[in-house]
């Protein structure tokens, strides 16, 4: 009883905070208000779609329709809903998108019946008065832009995390969708399709929310939940595709002549900075991460080795030590590794033996093209009792993973396990099986030489880099 009430007072503090964050959280993010009618939000692309250079002569152009072909209803936990994933609107949202790029001049035909049934009324009700003045013609327009919303994958990726102890904790999940737009330009007069873009966007939901559930005394129990959920829009989602697909055609537009600019003299800067970001685009994967070449040649490591003894003896303890290496990569994924370890092995009593070891190792990272990428390697070496003097030959299979922090700097960890071709690596032999040692390395790999380059990514899902065929082609 005396414990309970010991922890008593400290729960009771853990809840008021609690509940005091959730409450303040709250009211900072005006979560429980209501909130007036706004102008619609920007995108992040907004801005600069409406700071692009200005043409020569904005272009009259048509949307008769920009739908949502991907048949696709809203995701639910016990299935699929009878709503829709994404807006039946797009084509609402690409005549805006089109008049605020300044580039070109819409016109209306996706409800053009209802226009003509308009001009109908106003010459019948002039005619009815006397009044013989004539309706000006309606504009036509040189190009029609086709397109829609092509794809909405839900769930490409999912995960979450979590803790609890004693009744205590909270978890996150965290979901993202995706969503893909085609836009075309075609060519009135011929039918000629002068250009195709696509573009995709991800849709974050994620959730957080935390709880205690824990008896305090006998018949007292506490309880208590917090938490929040965040979906991100799919419209702005969808509104953004449209915004980059929209500036996509314009550049690409003006590389080919489709179009001109108002200042000619600025083309080469405006479509080498589109260049270097169509090419920066090029490199992420369908997880909206970057890939790239990122390894140079040749590679130094140095580490901190920890070994723990597998032997004759019994009850094995973890001995510091140190690793330094010289790596060749021949390509982005595989690469020969020379590693120099000195150490210890030992047991909690009556067994302490130092050791050096020189390995020489192959080395496959599983996702080169990524900044974090986990590896395979094993090899064969030799392992000398340096109390005695005698060597003895090993093989060793092993994991890790590195994160480049930098351009030439990697920090890795691995798992390693020797096993020596003999028994006598302790100076005692016992039972039937050879000796052997686990090593866990804590390190920074630095890289240096020439960088590697692979035409074919080995990224899993990143593309194949396009062969240019000139300075247009490249788009």
């Amino acid at each position: 009883m005396r414990r309970t009430y010991y922890f008593l007072p400290k729960i009771l503090i853990f809840s008021s905070l609690a509940i005091t964050n959730l409450g303040c959280g709250t009211a900072f993010l005006n979560f429980n208000q209501i909130h007036p009618a706004r102008s619609g939000e920007p995108t992040a692309l907004t801005s600069s779609l409406k700071n692009l250079p200005e043409p020569a002569e904005p272009l009259i152009v048509a949307v008769y329709s920009f739908r949502d072909q991907t048949g696709q209803y809203k995701p639910q936990d016990g299935g699929s809903g009878f709503s829709t994933a994404v807006t039946q609107g797009a084509g609402n949202i690409l005549v805006k998108v089109l008049a605020d790029s300044k580039w070109f001049v819409p016109i209306e035909r996706e409800n053009i019946s209802d226009l003509l049934n308009e001009r109908k009324i106003i010459r019948s009700t002039r005619q009815q008065f006397g009044m013989n003045e004539e309706l000006p013609g309606l504009l036509y327009a040189g190009v029609l832009l086709e397109g829609g919303i092509i794809s909405y994958d839900a769930n490409v990726v999912t995960g979450g995390a979590g803790l609890r102890y004693f009744g205590a904790g909270g978890n996150s999940q965290y979901r993202q969708d995706r969503v893909t737009v085609y836009l075309r330009a075609v060519s009135v007069t011929t039918g000629k399709i002068l250009k195709t873009v696509y573009a995709s966007k991800m849709i974050l939901s994620q959730s957080v929310d935390g709880g205690m559930f824990r008896f305090v005394k006998f018949e007292r129990l506490l309880e208590a939940e917090t938490g929040f959920t965040f979906n991100e829009p799919s419209e702005i989602a969808v509104t953004e595709a449209i915004e980059k697909a929209v500036e996509s055609l314009i550049f690409e537009g003006i590389a080919e002549n489709l179009w001109n600019l108002k200042e000619p003299g600025k083309k080469k800067e405006i479509l080498d900075a589109y260049n270097s970001q169509k090419e920066h685009d090029s490199k992420m994967d369908v997880l909206n991460q970057l890939t790239e070449d990122r390894r140079q040649t040749a590679s130094f490591s140095i580490s901190s080795a920890n070994f723990l003894y597998k032997g004759d003896y019994a009850a094995p303890r973890f001995r510091p030590g140190f690793e330094t290496g010289l790596g060749y990569n021949f390509s982005p994924a595989a690469g020969l590794r020379l590693r120099i370890a000195v150490g210890e092995l030992a047991t909690q009593k009556g067994f302490k033996n130092s050791i050096s070891s020189a390995n020489l190792d192959f080395q496959w990272r599983y996702t080169p093209a990524y900044r974090f990428s986990p590896s395979l390697n094993f090899g064969v070496g030799l392992i000398q009792n340096r109390i005695s003097g005698r060597r003895f030959s090993k093989a060793n299979l092993g994991g890790g993973f590195e994160w480049l922090a930098a351009k030439k700097i990697g920090l890795a960890a691995s798992l390693d396990y020797n096993y020596a071709f003999t028994d006598l690596l302790d100076e005692k032999i016992n039972g039937k099986y050879n000796d052997a040692f686990w090593q866990v390395n804590f390190g920074v790999n630095f890289y240096f030489g020439k960088k590697i380059k692979n035409k074919k990514r080995l990224a899993p899902g990143a593309p194949e880099k396009p062969k240019s065929k000139g300075p247009l082609q490249d788009f």
